[in-house]
């Protein structure tokens, strides 16, 4: 992504930005929320009346400025659909109008934040647009997870999981002393994922491709690649160095948080933010499972924690989703960034956790937001019961925070 702002010093009033590939689909999502003012090409039906006094309906392509009600993000096309109320009259539409902006690759955007930028929107923002920062293309990890007739073939980048293929098929069981309609159907099986895996994945990355599945099937697949009818469809020769072949307990997307776990994958990835999240999602697992008060979950327990300057210098971690600086209610959207601001003006880190991947969704079934403290506090979910779970009653937006599970 690229952009430039209107500014000289301080924070931006507008932001340009163009979106140069499918990953800043992804950032745009995050960076937009309702109530923003966006710039951007859709169409609109128009109706003109004609000489004979009939009415002509058509559709015009043209540029719309709106207000942001609703945003919906297609991870799989790398598409944003952003719509609302025109704020900007045109020869096309008046104000109010309700309209939508379809965007996708390629395409710009001008971003205007009505309820100003905040540190975590103008840390994203410089991110985003700082070159040194932007992801290389071939840190684009791509992972097979597979069982017999369910194969996932996925691309993992720094921010997201993308699903970008399922192949599924019947595979008969062996029966008897014949094997033959099994051992053709799981070669058709074999084929279709080299197939769909050769147009998804970049062979001359250096990053590994992942293979894993209960059993031996990822095995069996890795022996399929190599063979001489693998060769043949690859067209590509000497490729078992690229592989990684791992253990997973299913066949299913989700399997993938344990295969990024496991120490074959962790001793050829180089180090991602993907596998930084999943290390500290485990830490702090790890400390809950003691329940000795040095890790909470929950809005409420997190922000008592903050408060005290427990989350702080000396090792005090913040987890927080990215989802939630997404929230509809701009009261809940501020809470959160002035929990990330205090928490790093007291000394500590923040990790802000992307919702699309798996550690991130890990986050999210424990309300979106956890810590790590410096020194533990036993008594927080004491406090939360004694006032009587006010907090739980002020705002509803995740799972009632605690220590232990």
């Amino acid at each position: 992504m690229s952009g430039r702002n209107q500014m000289n010093g301080g924070p931006p009033e507008r932001v340009k930005i163009v979106l140069e590939e499918p990953e800043d689909m992804w950032h745009a999502h995050n960076l937009i929320v309702p109530g923003d003012q966006v710039t951007g090409y859709g169409s609109h039906r128009v109706s003109t009346e004609t000489s004979t006094g009939s009415s002509v309906s058509s559709r015009v392509y043209t540029k719309f400025t709106i207000s942001v009600k609703k945003i919906d993000f297609d991870p799989g096309a790398s598409e944003l659909h952003l719509s609302g109320q025109i704020v900007r009259e045109n020869s096309f539409a008046k104000l109010g109008q309700h309209q939508t902006l379809h965007l996708k690759v390629s395409d710009q955007l001008t971003l205007e934040k009505t309820e100003g930028w905040d540190s975590v929107s103008l840390e994203t923002l410089r991110e985003l647009t700082d070159p040194r920062k932007r992801a290389d293309k071939s840190n684009v990890i791509a992972a097979v997870v597979m069982q017999d007739g369910l194969a996932n073939i996925c691309a993992i980048t720094e921010h997201r999981t993308v699903l970008k293929q399922r192949v599924s098929t019947a595979i008969p069981k062996k029966r008897g002393g014949s094997g033959l309609a099994h051992d053709e159907r799981l070669k058709r099986f074999f084929e279709q994922i080299l197939t769909s895996l050769l147009r998804h994945a970049n062979l001359e990355s250096e990053q590994p491709i992942l293979l894993a599945s209960p059993g031996f099937t990822a095995s069996a697949f890795l022996a399929y690649v190599l063979s001489d009818k693998g060769v043949e469809t690859s067209g590509v020769k000497d490729l078992k160095s690229k592989f990684v072949v791992a253990h997973s307990s299913t066949g299913h997307l989700h399997a993938l948080y344990e295969v990024m776990k496991s120490p074959e994958v962790q001793g050829r990835l180089q180090t991602t933010r993907l596998t930084r999240e999943i290390k500290l999602m485990d830490h702090f697992m790890e400390l809950l499972r003691k329940d000795e008060g040095w890790a909470w979950y929950g809005p409420g327990e997190v922000t008592k924690a903050v408060e005290r300057g427990a989350v702080g210098k000396g090792g005090g971690k913040l987890l927080i989703s990215q989802s939630l600086f997404r929230a509809q209610d701009v009261a809940v959207r501020k809470r959160y960034v002035q929990l990330v601001e205090s928490t790093k003006e007291f000394g500590g880190e923040v990790t802000i956790f992307s919702d699309a991947n798996e550690g991130g969704k890990r986050l999210e079934s424990l309300s979106g937001v956890a810590a790590i403290l410096t020194y533990p506090l036993p008594d927080l979910d004491e406090d939360e019961a004694e006032n009587g779970g006010e907090d739980e009653g002020e705002e509803n937006e995740g799972v009632n925070g605690t220590n232990a599970m």
